[in-house]
């Protein structure tokens, strides 16, 4: 007989949820060669979108997939939501139910009677507007059961060149560093962004400067290429700096605040 491999096992998946993380990793395993047969989420028009994307899937508007013939069902909802979406799922006993959150622990799980737990984390930051290459993105995986475990690194592989073992403590330290490097960091560009436009500039002046950071810190640890005022203790640019922000006190505050944290860091 052939060996089996990555590209050869095709696996029927259910969806619960329809927003972002879900609309680009259900399509990548559609275009895999993986069968989504069915998307459910308590909007009927972001299930019927999503399903619509899709080769082999319809929308349901139940979250009982006891009658489908699955191999996996993954939920892919707000970590908020995560717990009561589990509560309500039903599936086939022995069926493989994993989410894709981050912060949330594989134990979340253990409440759907009958299912195998599984983790099925891509870290990436996702907009239904943004083609992500998914093969550069981290898929992070956990399960109690090896073949549990097997299945969902075998859907792995087939959308991602970089797969891993990471358990749920581990992951949710990933997910803290995460929202450091992505989130965080977005919200200070936003914050820049706004800085300009009140004083008439163009934000497109930025974005070689931004370019450049972002690639000198994928080569070097960033405390030691630290750059501007506050390494360097210029008392006199930080205290025009927070006079300029007289009107905006809490960006104030969090110039003062990112500055004491740059000057006691120590490399």
């Amino acid at each position: 007989m052939p060996e089996t491999t990555v590209e050869s096992v095709k696996l029927k998946i259910a969806f619960v949820g329809a927003g972002n993380v879900a609309w680009h990793l259900s399509q990548a395993l559609a275009t895999a060669g993986h069968q989504v047969m069915a998307v459910y989420s308590r909007s009927a028009l972001s299930r019927t979108e999503l399903a619509s994307a899709l080769p082999e899937a319809i929308a349901v508007s139940s979250s009982d997939f006891t009658g489908f013939a699955i191999d996996l069902v993954i939920i892919s909802v707000p970590d908020a939501a995560l717990a009561q979406v589990a509560k309500e799922l039903k599936v086939t006993p022995g069926t493989v139910v994993a989410h894709t959150s981050g912060s949330q622990p594989l134990a979340i799980l253990h409440q759907i009677p009958g299912a195998r737990p599984a983790v099925f984390y891509p870290l990436q930051t996702f907009s239904k507007t943004k083609a992500v290459n998914l093969q550069e993105v981290p898929i992070l995986l956990e399960a109690e059961q090896e073949d549990a475990l097997q299945l969902v690194e075998t859907l792995a592989k087939s959308i991602s060149s970089k797969v891993y073992k990471v358990d749920s403590e581990h992951r949710r330290h990933l997910h803290l560093a995460a929202v450091f490097a992505c989130n965080f960091t977005n919200h200070l560009l936003g914050i820049s962004q706004k800085l300009l436009q009140e004083a008439n500039l163009p934000g497109e002046l930025l974005q070689p400067l931004i370019h450049e950071t972002v690639a000198k810190a994928m080569q070097q640890h960033p405390f030691k290429i630290q750059t501007g005022p506050a390494i360097r203790h210029d008392e006199n640019v930080i205290q025009a700096h927070l006079q300029m922000l007289q009107q905006h006190p809490r960006l104030q505050e969090l110039y003062q605040k990112l500055t004491e944290s740059i000057q006691t860091t120590k490399v």
